[in-house]
């Protein structure tokens, strides 16, 4: 297939030196490798970047199919998970432990698509039919860890699989996890002490009154939602849509 036009979307050398040993699952010169890994991956960049279907994708990209196709391996694999793990530990060194102590939980509810089909529920409080991210930050913003389910389900029941999550994520490391006050009450708390997780609610007043942590540390998780160029929790929207 001949070189396409390049793309705002495509990974640059130096990216592409950094992520390529996290999505080599075969030989370059292996029989089934029909395409080029790099333009696969340029490839799933392109929808992520805009947002489009992938039957969408522009012709001089590889099809489509394998595009999905290579991006299901590559996430059932982890290749992702474990690209994020190592560069969450390299930042954190230059100024603390590799691996944090601390964690934030929030969710978000995306709206549905005609393709969520019966994944797709309503959250009353955010008045939005569709998904909801369930997401655990450190206290710099990096990504921990991450599931979606409908958008009907409560926080609170989904503690106790994040706290597991992040605990698998960062070699038990964590022992205490900030949330807001839709996670009261003790079943939330409970699920998080039962993974050695103390769970602390921060009420607003509180943090207004000069808790610093809290705000900075939401500031990321909010920059890590809203800008789906940087986050990798993007591909898990793209993949289920």
């Amino acid at each position: 297939m001949p070189v396409h036009k390049p793309y705002p979307s495509d990974v640059s050398n130096e990216e592409w030196s950094l992520v390529v040993p996290y999505l080599v699952l075969m030989r370059e010169d292996a029989e089934q490798q029909h395409h080029a890994l790099r333009e696969l991956f340029n490839g799933l960049r392109y929808v992520i970047r805009y947002g489009i279907a992938w039957r969408a994708m522009p012709n001089d990209l590889p099809p489509w199919s394998a595009v999905y196709q290579q991006s299901r391996r590559w996430m059932e694999a982890g290749c992702f998970d474990a690209l994020v793990s190592d560069l969450r530990a390299v930042l954190r060194i230059a100024g603390r432990r590799a691996e944090p102590t601390a964690a934030i939980l929030d969710s978000r509810t995306l709206r549905s698509t005609p393709e969520s089909g019966s994944r797709a529920g309503y959250d009353g409080a955010k008045r939005k039919k569709g998904s909801k991210l369930h997401m655990a930050v450190d206290t710099l913003g990096h990504l921990l860890a991450l599931h979606v389910t409908p958008a009907s389900r409560d926080d609170r029941a989904e503690v106790g699989r994040l706290a597991a999550a992040i605990q698998d994520a960062t070699d038990e490391s964590v022992e205490l996890a900030y949330v807001d006050q839709g996670y009261t009450g003790e079943k939330p708390a409970g699920a998080a002490r039962a993974q050695g997780i103390t769970h602390e609610v921060v009420r607003l007043p509180e943090a207004k009154r000069g808790f610093v942590l809290l705000p900075q540390a939401r500031q990321g998780l909010r920059a890590l939602c809203l800008n789906p160029r940087k986050s990798p929790y993007h591909c898990v929207r793209v993949l289920h849509a």
